[in-house]
């Protein structure tokens, strides 16, 4: 376990901003985990718990307390079965499963950070979840006070959301477990139509896994979001803002703004609708670049905000709070960021 003082962050996450924690402990174990959230809560100090780094935004004061960063690596693989560490780096366990010729996440490829974030989230994209996968999750409970297993029904997920996230201060993901699927090399069904479009087949249909990956990552790197340190463009957080749902009166206000424009809209649960943030910005004014600072959207993509260099926390915020404004103006519709924000808000 390794413990460093005033230690910076910014090289941590994908953004590369933010200010040094107090204290950063790596560890590498389950134990060395356990250990130092134990001790972090004994000696009643603010704990920050991170992986990949992907989907946070840390503020330039930093963390006033003890950073532990998961870096715990196991793969273990039996039939269909899939145990992971969290601390793995979730594209390479993508990449391992359609090298296996297992179906059940290759359409989550491409997507940074580790293993044990994904069920915080529940990560996904291009039609798939995590969640339709786990079968269990083991975590430190902070609140017992000892190791627990939680089924994939009790993790409570829905769409960008779980247990873990609504309580973030209870639980230390430890490792994830999935069943897959044995499909003879090919995929799950193709349930997102950009997806189908790019690999030439109808919705519904299965293709060959390693095409499946292949084509998501194509698609995301279009986009700036497959991480590379020379294009600034995927200096981001991923999307930073979740796709809203709406309820009927709140659709009903929506449509009456749209002006003859047809927006986006796919059936959700409890008769909502869930709309595209991504059109909400662009039509809102602010297109592909829009800014003139340090902080600016993406290039290739309306939704992922990004560091050009030397951007701050603040700059970053900045325009965020400009565009959840601008949209909510134009059209409404409040924008909720998508990041985990330390000690900042949005």
């Amino acid at each position: 376990m390794l413990v460093q003082h005033d230690a910076p962050l910014a090289p941590l996450t994908t953004l590369r901003l933010g200010g040094p924690a107090r204290r950063l402990v790596t560890a590498t174990t389950d134990a060395e985990v356990v250990s130092a959230v134990r001790e972090a809560d004994a000696a009643g100090e603010p704990l920050l718990v991170i992986g990949g780094g992907s989907n946070l935004v840390i503020g330039d004061a930093g963390f006033g307390g003890t950073v532990l960063r998961i870096a715990t690596t196991g793969f273990e693989l039996d039939g269909t079965a899939l145990e992971l560490a969290a601390g793995e780096v979730w594209a390479e366990v993508v990449a391992r499963t359609v090298d296996k010729g297992l179906a059940g996440i290759e359409f989550l490829a491409g997507i940074p950070g580790s293993a044990g974030a994904t069920p915080v989230q529940n990560v996904g994209a291009y039609g798939q979840e995590v969640s339709t996968g786990i079968t269990e999750v083991v975590a430190y409970d902070r609140r017992a006070g000892e190791s627990v297993t939680l089924t994939g029904a009790e993790c409570g997920f829905s769409y960008r959301h779980s247990r873990f996230k609504a309580d973030p201060e209870r639980y230390v993901v430890l490792r994830v477990r999935f069943e897959l699927e044995d499909n003879g090399g090919l995929s799950t069904p193709v349930r997102y139509a950009e997806t189908a479009r790019h690999l030439g087949v109808e919705a519904g249909e299965r293709v060959d896994l390693a095409a499946a990956r292949d084509a998501v990552l194509r698609l995301r790197a279009g986009k700036g979001m497959v991480l590379d340190a020379a294009d600034h463009d995927t200096w981001s957080a991923g999307s930073f803002f979740t796709n809203p749902i709406l309820t009927a009166d709140q659709y009903a206000d929506f449509r009456a703004r749209l002006d003859g424009r047809t927006a986006p809209a796919y059936p959700a649960p409890d008769g909502c609708t869930k709309t595209s943030a991504a059109w909400l910005i662009d039509q809102a004014g602010f297109g592909k670049g829009y800014g003139a600072g340090p902080a600016t959207l993406s290039t290739k993509h309306t939704l992922a905000l990004t560091n050009r260099g030397a951007a701050t926390a603040g700059d970053l915020l900045a325009l965020a709070r400009e565009i959840r404004d601008g949209v909510r103006a134009a059209f409404g519709v409040e924008l909720v960021n998508e990041p985990v924000m330390v000690g900042v808000q949005l």
